[in-house]
C-alpha cells in the first residue's frame, strides 16, 4: 500500500492526499478539454450528461478529500477508490468521442497507480475493465467516422486500441513486479536499519555493564574485608555476619559468571544441554535469586531427551523473562505466579518455551516494540527485555510476545532443536 514518502511531484503530501492530488489534475483536465478545448483536440461534446458527470465526480472528489485517511488503511478501500476512478474515466470518455478520444490511453493512470500500490489481482481486474470499456467503445464507433479524408481509420483506432492492451499488460505485470521488489528491498533495509540500531544500543549497554562491572570489583573486594575483619573481632556465627557472607558471596559469584560469559561469548563457546538439564537449572536459579515466584512447568515428554546448542547467555535470558512474567502478575493479583511450558515443534525441529504470567497484559502499540528497540514502558525502557531478544537471535531463536487468551502474556521462544538423546 501507499503509505511511504510522497513522490517528487508531491514532495509536502503525505500518503493519503496523493491519490486526492491526482484526481483533483484530472478533472482539471477534463474540465479544460471539455469546455476550452473540445474543438482543438476534436472532441466531440454533444451530450449534456457530461454535464452531470462532471459535477458527480466534483462530489466524489470532495468525499474522498474528506475520507483520505481510512482510505488508505485497506486494499479494498483504494481499489474501490480506484475502481470509481476508472468509472469516471470511462464515462467522460464516452461522452467525449469514445475510442476516437485521443485522450483514452488516460485510462492508464487507476491502472499504473494499482500495479504500484495494491496486490497483484486489483491492477488485473482494472485492466480487464478498462479494455473492456475501450471494446465496446471501439466496437460502438458509427460507420461513417471510420471514413475520414477518404481515409480508412479503423486499422488507426484498431492501432490504438492495440496499443492500449499493450500498455496496460506492461504496467501490470513488469512495472508490478519492480514496484513489489522495491517495497520488499525497502523493507529489508528498514529491518537492517533496525537491526543496526539494535547492535548499537546492544553494544553500549554491553560497554557500560562491562564498565559497571570491572568498578564492582574493587568495591566487593573491600567489603570482603571489611566482613572478615568484623568475623574475627565478633563472633563469626551471628545471623547479621552469615547474612553479610551470604549476600557477598552471591556478588561475587554473579560477578564471575558475568566475566566468565563474557569470555566465552567472546570466544563464541557453545555447548549442547539436554532440555530436562537447562529445566532443573532453570528452577534452582529461580530458588535461589527468586524464591517467591510460584513457578508451574509443564515438560513435553519428547522435550526431555531434546537437545539444544546453547552458551552462558540462555539461562540469564529465560530468567530474565521470568522475572518480568513474576513482577506482572504480583501487579495484577498480588501473587508471584509464572507457568512455562516446553514441547518441541517436529514440523520446524524446533524447541518452543512458553512463560506466561498472570497480569493485565501489554499494550498492543508496545507488543511489536518490545524487545526490538528501548521503548518507554510501565516498568522500565525494555532494557532486559530486549537483551534476552538478542540472546534467543544469537543461538539462531527467536522471542514472540503475544496475549493469552485467558488473560496475561506469553513470551514465546523457540530454539533450533541439535539433536535427541
Amino acid at each position: 500500500m501507499l503509505k511511504g514518502d510522497s513522490p517528487q511531484g508531491f514532495p509536502n503530501l503525505n500518503a493519503s492526499e496523493q491519490l486526492v492530488a491526482l484526481r483533483t489534475l484530472g478533472l482539471a483536465l477534463k474540465l479544460v478539454l471539455t469546455f476550452l478545448a473540445a474543438q482543438t483536440f476534436g472532441l466531440s461534446v454533444h451530450s449534456p450528461a457530461i454535464n452531470y458527470a462532471l459535477m458527480l465526480e466534483a462530489l466524489y472528489l470532495v468525499v474522498t478529500f474528506s475520507v483520505r485517511k481510512p482510505l488508505q488503511l485497506s486494499d479494498s478501500g483504494l481499489f474501490i477508490a480506484l475502481l470509481l476512478d476508472t468509472a469516471f474515466w470511462i464515462t467522460w470518455l464516452y461522452f467525449t468521442g469514445g475510442a476516437t478520444n485521443a485522450f483514452i490511453s488516460l485510462l492508464l493512470l487507476p491502472i499504473a497507480i494499482a500495479a504500484v500500490i495494491l496486490p497483484r489481482w486489483a491492477p488485473w481486474t482494472l485492466t480487464f475493465i478498462s479494455t473492456l470499456a475501450y471494446s465496446l467503445m471501439l466496437y460502438s464507433i458509427p460507420s461513417d467516422q471510420m471514413q475520414h479524408h477518404g481515409m480508412d481509420m479503423g486499422s488507426h483506432y484498431l492501432g490504438m486500441w492495440l496499443n492500449f492492451v499493450i500498455s496496460s499488460l506492461v504496467l501490470t505485470t513488469s512495472v508490478a513486479f519492480i514496484a513489489k521488489r522495491m517495497r520488499r528491498q525497502a523493507d529489508e533495509l528498514a529491518y537492517m536499519r533496525e537491526a543496526q540500531l539494535r547492535q548499537e544500543q546492544l553494544l553500549a549497554l554491553g560497554t557500560a555493564s562491562a564498565q559497571m562491572a570491572h568498578q564492582l570489583a574493587t568495591p566487593l573486594s573491600s567489603l570482603r574485608l571489611l566482613v572478615e575483619e568484623v568475623a574475627e573481632e565478633s563472633d563469626a556465627n551471628a545471623p547479621a555476619v552469615k547474612e553479610m557472607n551470604v549476600a557477598l558471596g552471591r556478588c561475587e559469584k554473579t560477578l564471575a559468571d558475568l566475566r566468565l560469559a563474557t569470555e566465552l561469548i567472546r570466544e563464541q563457546k557453545k555447548f549442547e544441554i539436554r532440555v530436562d538439564e537447562l529445566l532443573n537449572q532453570l528452577e534452582q536459579q529461580v530458588s535461589l535469586f527468586m524464591p517467591q515466584v510460584l513457578l508451574e512447568i509443564a515438560l513435553d515428554k519428547k522435550a526431555e531427551c531434546a537437545l539444544i546448542e546453547t552458551d552462558t547467555s540462555l539461562l540469564p535470558a529465560i530468567l530474565s523473562l521470568i522475572e518480568n512474567a513474576a513482577r506482572a502478575s504480583t501487579d495484577h493479583m498480588g501473587l508471584q505466579k509464572v507457568s512455562i511450558k516446553f514441547n518441541v515443534d517436529d514440523i520446524h525441529a524446533c524447541l518452543r518455551l512458553r512463560v506466561r504470567d498472570y497480569g493485565s497484559g501489554i499494550p498492543s502499540k508496545l507488543v511489536s516494540q518490545l524487545g526490538h528497540k528501548l521503548v518507554d514502558s510501565p516498568t522500565g525502557m525494555g532494557v532486559a527485555l530486549m537483551l534476552s531478544h538478542a540472546s534467543f537471535e544469537r543461538l539462531g531463536g527467536q522471542l514472540i510476545l503475544g496475549a493469552h487468551l485467558e488473560g496475561g502474556t506469553v513470551a514465546e521462544v523457540t530454539l533450533p532443536l541439535y539433536g535427541t538423546v
